[in-house]
């Protein structure tokens, strides 16, 4: 029997949310709106319609290029990528194929960002992942499927669309959701989307394959002989569209990895197809074939004139302080711990009432008041409508004197510091961002009672 490895790539679509649609002075704000009432002759494809870009949309397209760190092109164009479908009014749509905005970019995941690999050594990893482009297209129509009827509602057609492609970097589900809910927080952090995957703003499609593994061509051996065919691309991918949930990716993911090992294993090739996913069934279902590039005939789009960039143009969009980033200042500028700094960040609600707090004076005078300040935002015991005033009741809880039972708390150190050797190996190894993780398990586990630097100075007796 073969062994296989998957072979996972991502397309993701994320509306943005301007004021207008990509190429017309329709609003693009078409949720929840009466079918067909929010459209004008561009975005249905009247005669004699032109469509005019939308300059705020692509300034918004180049700031997630560069919030992934991607080569941003000072020559970018428009192109026709022809397929006919209701749903697409012009019987193409305007996309960007071989000169898109952003090209060769990556997103690192370490183990603090990593809900997957907290609490081991294994917070000092980092997973990379490339990814192949970021361009600008418009939104097709919706259909609308009801008995035996199919109905289109365009409103949501010319609606500013930025399409992210990844490398086929990811070998399981686990990394692909790791990996999107990080997409996710990036893009809130940008304010260019909600990003509300119920409402269809942000959509998921996995290409997945496998590829058969012999112990002679273990992945494991680099450099070996086998490396290069082991890393091989099958010669067929299954593509399943429009997921909007999280748990929904990873569970069509899976399906297809056993359905596909299946095949394979009766020494069938899987169809190159396009698949749904069946939220009721937790199965994918094939909707089509699945075209290639050619099947698509791109050509330029001729009433959209190529588009050039200034270096300075694309050095004045500024990007937020990403949530990387901010998990790294939590831990190194307040002693937050990983995990609870990690929590933090994922939302920008919680880390903005965290900012208001912790710069009021009186937070310099209190000790550990930031990292417990962080803790009770993370378990919803502060008031967000509220923060100052809360923050005045927490001071005076700081304040209050903490009994320590030296011999629990002992007890505890010890119990934590088994449960976490690669924390401990870390520690003696220079990698001193982890004794404020492991401060943070032990006052986890004392619930609070126990004083932060009794168990800091504690903690370091007992790594000696």
């Amino acid at each position: 029997m073969n062994s296989y490895t998957p072979v996972i790539g991502l397309e993701i679509h994320v509306e943005l949310k301007t004021r207008s649609k990509m190429f017309c002075q329709c609003s693009a704000d078409y949720f929840g709106k009466k079918p067909n009432t929010n459209t004008c002759p561009v975005c249905l494809a009247l005669p004699g319609a032109l469509p005019v870009p939308n300059r705020k949309a692509l300034e918004w397209c180049i700031k997630i290029g560069k919030a992934l760190n991607c080569k941003i092109n000072l020559k970018t164009k428009f192109d026709r990528k022809h397929y006919f479908y209701p749903d697409l009014p012009k019987g193409f749509q305007i996309s960007q194929y071989d000169e898109p905005v952003a090209i060769a970019g990556s997103l690192e995941i370490s183990g603090q960002q990593s809900p997957l690999r907290q609490g081991s050594e294994g917070q000092a990893e980092v997973r990379k992942y490339g990814i192949t482009r970021v361009h600008m297209e418009e939104d097709t129509g919706k259909l609308i499927h009801s008995g035996e009827e199919s109905l289109v509602d365009f409103n949501r057609s010319g609606v500013p669309l930025v399409e992210i492609v990844t490398e086929p970097d990811f070998s399981n589900s686990d990394e692909v959701k790791e990996f999107l809910q990080e997409l996710h927080t990036i893009i809130r952090y940008l304010e260019v989307s909600d990003a509300d995957m119920e409402k269809g703003s942000m959509r998921m499609e996995p290409n997945i394959s496998l590829r058969a593994v012999s112990g002679q061509q273990s992945p494991l051996r680099q450099g070996s002989e086998g490396q290069a065919e082991v890393r091989k691309l099958p010669n067929y991918k299954v593509e399943v569209k429009n997921i909007n949930s999280f748990n929904f990716v990873k569970r069509a993911i899976d399906f297809e990895i056993k359905r596909q090992t299946e095949l394979l294993e009766k020494g069938e090739t899987p169809a190159q197809e396009t698949r749904g996913y069946d939220e009721k069934t937790m199965k994918t279902v094939g909707q089509r074939s699945k075209e290639e590039a050619h099947d698509y005939r791109y050509f330029p789009e001729p009433d959209i004139p190529p588009m050039t960039f200034t270096q300075s143009y694309i050095d004045s969009i500024q990007l937020p302080e990403l949530p990387e980033k901010k998990i790294q200042r939590y831990i190194a500028d307040f002693q937050v711990d990983p995990r609870t700094a990690f929590t933090l960040s994922r939302s920008i609600e919680a880390s903005g009432v965290f900012e208001k707090i912790v710069v009021a004076p009186e937070m310099l005078e209190v000790p550990n008041l930031t990292a417990g300040t962080a803790n009770l935002i993370v378990n919803k015991k502060i008031d967000y409508k509220n923060p100052l005033e809360a923050n005045k009741k927490l001071i005076k809880t700081m304040l209050t004197p903490v009994k320590t039972d030296v011999h629990t708390l002992k007890t505890t150190i010890d119990s934590i510091l088994k449960q976490n050797p690669d924390a401990v190996s870390n520690f003696k190894a220079g990698k001193t961002s982890v004794l404020m993780f492991l401060v943070g398990q032990v006052m986890k586990e004392m619930k609070g009672q126990a004083n932060a630097s009794l168990v800091k100075e504690e903690l370091l007796k007992s790594m000696k």
